[in-house]
């Protein structure tokens, strides 16, 4: 049976009530639930079991200190000229590329490979249609929603994809220290 993976940052409460705060007045929009909301630092894809647990026991090695992380404004992602997505922006800075790095080096160990789409840290918050109203005024309207709050760990998720949308199942939990 395979499993489908991603490892990402889970923002305290704090950070999803702000963003859960934004949700609304754009018609047509499918917004995340707060247990969606997460900052993706690398997606797996479809893995077995025997996988699942290398990688799991692997990233538990990386040592890396807890470090700040910033929301900074709103923006969209297009797909074939359509607004796809909208997401709170993350600035990337040198301790959450630095993180980054030593998750990709992990992955391409165990034989995941490295990554080749670029990194664009943010959070999803709606996924969009072509019955989505016009976004323009809700991404002025929340284009200065700024918060901050400290990164403690990172997980392993597996996510499930289901009807009314996916669902995320925590695998492994590791704190950053050192």
């Amino acid at each position: 049976m395979s499993h489908r993976l991603f490892i990402g940052i889970r923002p305290p409460a704090s950070v999803r009530d702000a963003l859960i705060d934004t949700m609304e007045a754009l018609e047509g929009a499918r917004w995340q639930d707060d247990e969606q909301l997460h900052l993706t630092l690398r997606f797996i894809g479809q893995v077995e079991r025997p996988t699942t647990n290398d990688l799991a026991s692997a990233l538990a090695r990386i040592v890396w200190p807890s470090f700040e992380l910033t929301l900074e404004g709103v923006s969209y992602f297009e797909r074939k000229a359509m607004p796809s997505a909208i997401w709170a922006r993350i600035p990337l800075t040198p301790e959450l590329g630095g993180l980054r790095a030593k998750i990709e080096r992990v992955c391409d160990l165990e034989g995941l490979g490295r990554e080749t789409r670029r990194f664009t840290p943010h959070i999803t918050i709606a996924r969009l249609t072509r019955d989505t109203g016009p976004i323009a005024p809700w991404v002025a309207r929340h284009s200065g929603l700024r918060t901050t709050w400290q990164a403690e760990g990172f997980t392993l998720f597996e996510s499930h994809l289901l009807g009314s949308g996916a669902h995320y199942e925590v695998v492994a939990h590791y704190p950053l220290r050192g």
